[in-house]
């Protein structure tokens, strides 16, 4: 599971704690991190009790609930609510995942909700998600070629387009990257699960002509080879996919091409 690690120098406070609407009928406590930096505040925990007979089943349709009927003040992401956009990437009950995918009734007391540990946070659960952007377009995700364009389109047999089964998923939530250890402590070099799982779907592309310019920048002591396998990315991954089996494919490649 991945581990939530506090602000520099700072100790998260019990908040304020809002009941439960009268005449409830099955009451939930959520509690949830707090924090804005620019308010020199320490963070807190907030506990929110809602009715869930009156509420959605998913923990961001809780989410939305509080932001519309009890405090607007709570910030988070949340777009497509399909589990397809990655936006509500968060820290619920001690893992990464997705609040539109997460039914409530899967924790089985309080729900508590961080958000994605080990990044900066801009307010509440919403953290800074630049630095994995910026490493994400330095992989170059988009196919390249060198030979002519054909007359219509380039073409994939079946087994050629299964290579990219396991990997065109990625929706980029970075619950992944957040959970790996090996990033939290090589954030500014390693380039992390996501952006690796990224890195190999171009390369298993057979439409992609740059192979060799992407393994050479791959191959660095940090930017591919932190990768220990510790496994916490296929563990939390909310689609089921396995970035740390597209890191070691990626450095099959690059010995491939040595031999």
């Amino acid at each position: 599971m991945a581990e939530f690690a506090l602000p520099k120098n700072s100790q998260i406070k019990p908040g304020r704690t809002w009941p439960a609407p009268s005449g409830a009928k099955k009451t939930k406590r959520f509690r949830i991190y707090r924090y804005e930096p620019e308010s020199g505040q320490n963070p807190r925990m907030d506990t929110f009790e809602l009715d869930l007979a009156d509420t959605g089943p998913m923990v961001l349709d809780a989410l939305v609930k509080i932001k519309t009927e009890v405090d607007s003040t709570l910030t988070f992401r949340r777009s497509c609510r399909e589990g397809i956009c990655g936006s509500c990437s968060m820290n619920i009950d001690g893992g990464n995942t997705l609040a539109c995918t997460r039914a409530i009734e899967d924790s089985p007391g309080d729900v508590t909700i961080y958000p994605l540990p080990h990044m900066s946070v801009v307010k509440d659960l919403i953290v800074d998600l630049e630095p994995i952007w910026a490493q994400y377009e330095s992989i170059e995700p988009w196919i390249q070629t060198y030979t002519p364009s054909p007359e219509k389109e380039r073409l994939q047999s079946p087994e050629e387009r299964r290579q990219l089964d396991g990997l065109y998923e990625c929706i980029l939530c970075f619950c992944c990257t957040t959970s790996c250890p090996s990033y939290w402590w090589n954030g500014n070099r390693f380039l992390g699960p996501a952006v690796l799982l990224q890195a190999y779907r171009f390369l298993a592309d057979s439409r992609d002509e740059a192979t060799q310019h992407r393994l050479e920048g791959l191959e660095d002591p940090y930017r591919l080879y932190r990768c220990h396998t510790i496994m916490n990315c296929a563990q939390t991954c909310p689609k089921g996919l396995n970035p740390a089996k597209a890191i070691q494919e990626t450095k099959k490649l690059i010995v491939e091409r040595k031999v």
